[in-house]
């Protein structure tokens, strides 16, 4: 599909202005991170990509260091996210760094969110239907995420990734990606207030 190249050029394009342009920023929010408290400034996490391939997703670090251990799922008012970490969470700051992961070749600009490994679901569980998601590159922002984010329970999650696969078109990009732009700078549907189907809290 000739769009699926274009897309992926515009891609690097786009990350490599990104981080070019933002990298005072970047460095700042690196500093604070690193000034604030003990441990790496990037954060990195197993996630299924394109083909259920494993990969590591870079994030700023938001939470203390050892903070997985008493579940990876943040709540409203988590003690365990740090000062710096509430406000880049909060301006979607401490996903910027997968502006790299997209330069590696394992995520897009627009794409279904990277899952956990194990959650929602290990992939052998994923149905036939379901698996449609990961014939594509994983995003930083997607379908779901501008039809609710994290208040969409994971089973409408996936179906709105199903959605996507199957309309996959620059005109369905450029939709989602102003969608973001808005949610972004208004700062929506950011910070976790519900359930997810399995009845947990989604980071």
């Amino acid at each position: 599909m000739i769009y699926v190249r274009l897309k992926r050029i515009c891609d690097v394009l786009f990350s490599l202005v990104g981080i070019i342009v933002l990298s005072p920023l970047l460095l700042i929010v690196a500093f604070a991170i690193k000034l604030e408290s003990k441990g790496p400034v990037i954060f990195q996490q197993d996630r299924l990509g394109l083909k259920g391939e494993i990969f590591k997703i870079y994030k700023f670090r938001s939470m203390c260091v050892g903070a997985e251990k008493d579940g990876v799922y943040e709540v409203k008012g988590d003690s365990r996210v740090t000062k710096i970490g509430k406000f880049i969470r909060k301006t979607s700051i401490d996903e910027l760094p997968q502006f790299f992961n997209i330069i590696k070749g394992d995520m897009s600009i627009i794409g279904p969110r990277p899952t956990l490994t194990y959650h929602p679901w290990s992939l052998d569980e994923y149905n036939d239907d379901q698996k449609k998601r990961f014939t594509v590159r994983p995003g930083v922002t997607g379908w779901a995420q501008v039809n609710g984010r994290k208040e969409v329970p994971w089973d409408k999650r996936i179906m709105y990734d199903i959605e996507y696969v199957e309309n996959l078109s620059m005109s369905f990009d450029i939709k989602i990606f102003s969608r973001t732009l808005y949610k972004v700078l208004f700062m929506k549907n950011n910070i976790n207030v519900n359930k997810t189907a399995t009845g947990e809290v989604e980071k």
